[in-house]
C-alpha cells in the first residue's frame, strides 16, 4: 500500500476570526452542536494524552461527560494507567478528531480530580451493567483471560443483586482545567485555518491565528 500517496483536499469551508466567539468554551459548544447535527458517530470521543514520571506519553480514547467555564470532565478507574500518570504529572492534552467535518479541537490544561459527590452523582446515571463493570475491571492490570474478566462481572452481579450499586472507592473523575484551546478547520492546498485561545492573567482570552 502506497500510503504516502493517500491524500484528499479539505473543501468543506473556512474559519475566520469574525466567526469565533470571545470564549473558547462557547465556541466549543457551537462546534459540538454542529457536529451532533451531522450525526457523526461518537462526537464526545476525545483522545486524552498523559505523561508518566519517566516522560513517556500515552494516549487513549475517553468520553467527554461535561464541560463548562471550569473545564472538561471525564470519568475513569482511579488506579488505571491514566490515573497513575496524573498522580505524577497533571498536565494533559485533549483532542477532538472530528475529521468527517474537517475539524479538530485541541485542549491544553491540567487535570484536577473531581469530588466524590460529583463522581457519585454521575456514577448512578450509568447503565447498571456499566456500574457493575466498574467494579469488575481492575483497569490496566494484567488479566489472565476473558473468562476471568467475565467471571468477575458475574460475581459482582451476585454480590449486589437487585440493590443499589455503590460508587467504588477506586472510581472517579477528572476535570481538565484549560489554559489554551485550539480550533482547526481544514482548507484546500493544506492552508488550514488554526486559531488558538490563550488564557491571560486576568482570566480573559487572547485569540491568535496560527500558521497551518
Amino acid at each position: 500500500m502506497d500510503i504516502d500517496q493517500w491524500r484528499r483536499e479539505y473543501l468543506r469551508g473556512g474559519l475566520n476570526r469574525s466567526d469565533l466567539k470571545g470564549d473558547p468554551v462557547e465556541q466549543f459548544e457551537q462546534w459540538l452542536q454542529e457536529v451532533v447535527e451531522t450525526e457523526l458517530s461518537d462526537p464526545s470521543c476525545m483522545s486524552l494524552s498523559t505523561v508518566d514520571s519517566e516522560g513517556q506519553p500515552s494516549q487513549r480514547i475517553v468520553l467527554l461527560k461535561g464541560y463548562d467555564a471550569r473545564g472538561f470532565t471525564f470519568y475513569t478507574n482511579l488506579q488505571s494507567h491514566k490515573a497513575r500518570d496524573l498522580e505524577q504529572n497533571q498536565k494533559v492534552c485533549l483532542l477532538f478528531p472530528w475529521q468527517s467535518v474537517e475539524r479538530q479541537v485541541i485542549v491544553y490544561g491540567h487535570a484536577e480530580k473531581l469530588t466524590r459527590p460529583e463522581a457519585e452523582a454521575y456514577f448512578h446515571t450509568r447503565p447498571r451493567d456499566s456500574q457493575l463493570a466498574a467494579w469488575a475491571s481492575h483497569q490496566s492490570d494484567v488479566v489472565e483471560s476473558r473468562e476471568q474478566l467475565e467471571n468477575r462481572f458475574e460475581e459482582m452481579k451476585a454480590r449486589f443483586g437487585d440493590g443499589e450499586i455503590p460508587l467504588p472507592e477506586f472510581w472517579g473523575g477528572y476535570r481538565v482545567v484549560h489554559h489554551a484551546v485550539e480550533f482547526w478547520q481544514g482548507r484546500a492546498s493544506r492552508l488550514h485555518d488554526r486559531f488558538i485561545y490563550r488564557r491571560q492573567g486576568d482570566d480573559n482570552w487572547q485569540l491568535e491565528r496560527l500558521s497551518p
